[in-house]
């Protein structure tokens, strides 16, 4: 034991430790103590309950739960379809100039989501850009603000990037010479699509589905700037039990449900993505 405390490994690794201590595992476990606590109070001295799951499960929080991940999933499988083709033409296209273009899709990240999305809603709403020039060559439109399609819209366009980067990197471990192999074994541009291209960019594909799905599965400025009141997802369900309610045991309970399910489905994926292959340790 005392040639742990003194070795220097050990000593480096004390200062992150307390911070992953303090800044991660204390706010966790609180979380998970207050959900046990009986509903509306705001102290851990109370008997431990159940009361807050079942209410949860006894109310209608499962539609929140249900809209939350349907729309994780759909813009997910949208921004496969959109970040996959971009992501080919960063690496294979346009070569040097791809730095440029990938300097273009990260500037709006310096700007905050909500000053963004607030752009897309002047846009939007009725009587904003898109209406109203509409309007002037004879076509009537309403807004299409406060629904689930712009709610979409809104995830799609703010977690875009969060897709495309880790795809670049799952089509940048697709070795040229695979490619050329296939084409001389006579294989047509589908059949490499599939049986080369996918299959090798995979864990890049995996990793960036995976960190959508869960950024969005708990994402709530995108819901309430274009969303509004038609679409309560369930971060917007937490962010009011431990606000508006002052119910901290209820938010405490939703909120480790969706601990739950984003480690499950982290657990599972990340089985399956070969981490060492995307950071070239071998």
């Amino acid at each position: 034991m005392k040639e742990a405390l003194t070795n220097p490994g050990f000593l480096a690794a004390v200062p992150i430790g307390l911070l992953f201590l303090f800044g991660f595992i204390g706010p966790l476990a609180l979380v998970v103590a207050f959900s046990f606590m009986p509903a509306s109070t705001f102290s851990l001295m109370q008997m431990p309950t159940l009361q807050n799951y079942a209410d949860i499960f006894a109310n209608s929080y499962y539609i929140s739960f249900v809209l939350s991940l349907f729309l994780a999933a759909v813009t997910v499988a949208i921004l496969l379809v959109i970040c996959y083709p971009l992501a080919v033409a960063l690496v294979r296209v346009f070569g040097k100039k791809g730095a440029v273009l990938t300097l273009l899709i990260t500037a709006p990240l310096f700007v905050a989501d909500n000053l963004r999305l607030t752009g897309w809603m002047l846009f939007f709403v009725k009587g904003g850009v898109l209406p109203g020039t509409l309007g002037l060559i004879g076509i009537e439109m309403e807004s299409i603000l406060y629904t689930t399609g712009a709610t979409l819209f809104g995830l799609v366009y703010i977690y875009l990037p969060f897709m495309l980067f880790p795809m670049v990197l799952g089509v940048s471990m697709v070795p040229p010479q695979a490619r050329e192999a296939a084409f001389d074994l006579g294989a047509t541009r589908f059949q490499i699509l599939k049986e080369v291209d996918i299959p090798l960019a995979m864990p890049g594909i995996m990793m960036g589905a995976l960190m959508c799905f869960i950024l969005t599965a708990g994402a709530i400025t995108e819901a309430k700037v274009m969303g509004g009141t038609a679409v309560v997802t369930i971060a917007q369900d937490i962010q009011k039990e431990f606000t508006f309610a002052q119910n901290w045991p209820r938010g405490s309970a939703l909120s480790v449900l969706m601990i739950l399910l984003a480690g499950a489905l982290s657990l599972t994926l990340l089985k399956r993505i070969d981490l060492d292959s995307i950071f070239g340790r071998k």
